[in-house]
C-alpha cells in the first residue's frame, strides 16, 4: 500500500538533502507515513488520527 503514496519533504525538514523526512497523507484511511529520505526502502513510521496531531505537536515543543 505504501508503495501507492504520494510522498513530499516535511516542512519538519533542514535545508539541506541530507537531513530529510518524507511524508504521506493515505486518503483512504488519513494515515500519516514518515519516512527517511536518504533510506526510501527503509523502515517507515504511521500515524492515524490524532497521532500525528500529537507527534508534530510534541516534536515541535522540542
Amino acid at each position: 500500500m505504501t508503495s501507492a503514496l504520494d510522498w513530499f519533504k516535511s516542512s519538519y525538514s533542514g535545508n539541506d538533502d541530507s537531513d530529510c523526512v518524507e511524508v504521506a497523507i493515505a486518503t483512504v484511511n488519513a494515515t500519516v507515513h514518515v519516512r527517511d529520505s536518504k533510506d526510501r526502502d527503509g523502515a517507515r513510521l504511521a500515524f492515524a488520527g490524532g497521532a500525528w496531531g500529537q507527534f508534530v505537536g510534541f516534536s515541535a515543543g522540542r
